[in-house]
């Protein structure tokens, strides 16, 4: 998967946008006005996913191209590698996971007014 179907795909999900919140060239996808995947421009290997805890874990024994990720809390968030050998379904799979560990923490009357994001599992 490259940058441009990366940035795609989390834009095809219900309720995203993109942003630069902390400065021009680490772009942020959000739903909701919350963060589920960060990328930085200037260094487009590394992209960050946020992640349930074991399954942070897991991921990261299984698959040398998924780490803890840098200058993000490492207990909720993968860095994963765009150049490496994970099949894009895969990263397409993470991201979902991700979208949907953003969502359930979302209140319920924002669940209720776009129940949209509620269909996008991980």
């Amino acid at each position: 998967m490259n940058v441009e179907s990366l940035r795609d795909y989390c834009l095809s999900l219900p309720q995203v946008g993109e942003y630069f919140p902390f400065d021009d060239h680490i772009l942020a996808f959000k739903v909701m006005d919350r963060i589920f995947c960060m990328i930085d421009l200037e260094d487009v290997k590394w992209f960050v996913l946020k992640c349930e805890p074991q399954r942070a874990l897991d991921l990261r024994e299984r698959h040398r191209e998924i780490a803890p990720a840098f200058h993000m809390n490492k207990r909720h968030w993968n860095q994963i590698d765009l150049d490496g050998k994970l099949q894009d379904s895969f990263i397409e799979q993470l991201i979902r996971h991700s979208y949907a560990e953003v969502v359930k923490k979302l209140p319920l009357r924002a669940k209720h007014e776009h129940p949209e994001i509620l269909e996008v599992t991980g």
